[in-house]
This record gives structure tokens, sequence and C-alpha cells, in this order.
């Protein structure tokens, strides 16, 4: 039996390991831009899984994370693609799309970031993980807002908890509402902390109106967002994810906030145009710190996992 493995040419952290082989369940995918590895009888150990599991966080760990967000509801394979490829070609780190197998399936054969899969609905998340995405987000809310639809702290805790039941080696993230005061978000934080989620996502930006234009009025839509991403990065020793209404001008305040990474959604999956879409996701890759492209990391830092 064979896995495929992704050799990075001059790649960050999350070229360590390519979504399609899935190390989490012992299943791989044929990819070109792979080659096949001899799998060996104990590829599913908690060792293997851990190394995994590493690897897809090692960006958060070092604090320079950029995932490109699709949607929770972003069904358009055209745009989800549009999206992957922009995140490929920007400088992100990682790509998280809506939970179904089949977006899975285009992703990983578009890119070698890990793939991320959003939903509110934890018996969603093993398909898309037995399709090749490495992590799971339970959040991405904003469609249900639109809707009326509101997630309480008891609700969301009861999410990760049935999540880490279904998946407990699998990635989870957890967006913390900003629906709630921020002295319960931080509650909230603490808690799925307890429950052993791995990062906390933050939101906020389409809550604020901003008065002014230009600068500041980016500024202004990311305040929220970014007033959370500084109380609870200090309330939890796991890793914080800002997101919700960031630009190149908001996202490095995010990380001297406090967060270990950033998430952006409708600054790049609501542009028309794939060109614009990349060099949007390239802006924000620039201004966090880290090259354009794919050579963040020198060649005598490359690795590959070996499984």
């Amino acid at each position: 039996m064979q896995a495929s493995i992704c050799v990075p040419t001059s790649s960050t952290s999350h070229s360590l390991l390519k979504p399609n082989s899935n190390p989490l369940l012992g299943h791989s995918l044929p990819s070109k831009s792979c080659f096949p590895l001899k799998r060996r009888a104990s590829f599913t150990t908690k060792a293997v899984l851990s190394t995994t599991k590493e690897a897809v966080l090692k960006d958060f760990h070092e604090r320079r994370a950029l995932k490109i967000i699709s949607g929770l509801q972003n069904f358009d394979k055209e745009n989800v693609a549009s999206v992957i490829t922009a995140a490929e070609q920007g400088g992100a780190t990682h790509v998280d799309i809506a939970c179904d197998p089949e977006l899975v399936k285009l992703a990983i054969g578009l890119t070698c970031l890990p793939v991320c899969v959003s939903s509110v609905d934890p018996a969603a998340f093993p398909a898309a993980v037995e399709a090749g995405a490495l992590m799971v987000e339970i959040g991405n809310y904003d469609s249900f807002y639109e809707m009326g639809v509101i997630f309480t702290p008891e609700q969301i805790l009861n999410l990760a908890k049935q999540t880490k039941k279904i998946l407990p080696s699998v990635a989870l993230s957890v967006t913390v509402p900003h629906t709630l005061s921020l002295p319960d978000q931080v509650k909230l934080a603490e808690m799925l902390e307890q429950e052993g989620v791995d990062i906390i996502q933050t939101e906020g930006g389409k809550c604020s109106n901003p008065s002014q234009s230009g600068v500041l009025g980016l500024i202004e839509k990311a305040s929220p967002t970014l007033a959370a991403a500084y109380s609870i990065s200090r309330a939890v020793n796991i890793p914080v994810m800002c997101s919700s209404g960031l630009s190149a001008v908001t996202a490095p305040m995010a990380i001297t906030a406090g967060a270990a990474g950033v998430g952006v959604g409708s600054a790049v999956n609501k542009l028309n145009d794939v060109v614009a879409m990349i060099a949007e996701v390239r802006s924000i890759s620039d201004s966090l710190g880290a090259s354009a492209g794919t050579g963040r990391r020198s060649t005598s830092e490359e690795k590959t996992l070996k499984l």
C-alpha cells in the first residue's frame, strides 16, 4: 500500500505534507505533484498522527499563519477554485473551504496547502477528512447571522466536544462569536482550551460599520476582532487566529495584538478576478513579513514528512 507525500522545493511548514495523503485516516489520493512512498504497517500510530497534526499547526505556533477562507456556505466550485489558487500563489499557509468532500478533492488537486473545512455539523467532518482535509473548523458563522441564527456558548462548547469525540486526532479550530461580550468570549475560549481545541478563531469585522473611509476605515472595521484577539490571546495558551474584516493594513496589527495568524475571507473571495485575488493575498502575506509565493524557507530547512 502506498501513500503520497509532497516534496517541497522551497516552502514553509505547510509543504511538509500533502493533503492528498491523509495520515489521519490512512488513505491517499493520486496526485501528479507527489511521489509514492512505502507505508509502514504502523502508519496510523499515535506518533504519526501527532507528527501530522504538529506539521499542520506549525505556522500557527510560529505566529505567521495566513488562512484564506472561501466561505462556509460557498459551494461554487469555480469561485472556490479561484480562492484556492489565490491562496497557493499568493503566499498563504492554509486554505479554508466549505465542508464538502467534492470541494476537498478539488482543493487537494490544486494546492499543497493544508485544507481546513468549516461547518457547524460535527457529523459532516469525517467525510471531508476522508477526502483529504487535515483540519476542521467550527465557525464562519456570518451566513447564519444573516438568517438571524445566533450560537450560544453552550452550543459551541457542545459542538467542540462532539467533534473531538469523532475526530480526536484532527486539528480543531473553533470560532468564538462576536455576538458575545468580550469577557464572555474570553471565558468561552478558556473552556474550549480545556476541551482540547487547538486554535481559537476570533471574528467581528462584519459587525463593525466604519464611519471613515480609507486606512482609518480599515482600522475601524478590524477593531472588534483585534480587541478579541488581544484579550483571548492573553487568557489561553493555544494559538489565536484573528479573522473577519482584516486587510493588509490591519493583519500586522493582529499579530502585534497577540494573534498567531490571520484569517481572510471576503477581502479575497468577493473579488471577481483570480489575478486580483492573488494580488490581495500576496499583499496581506507581504504585510505579515512573509515573502510572496512559496520562497519562505531556505533549502537547507526543507523537510519531507517520512511515514
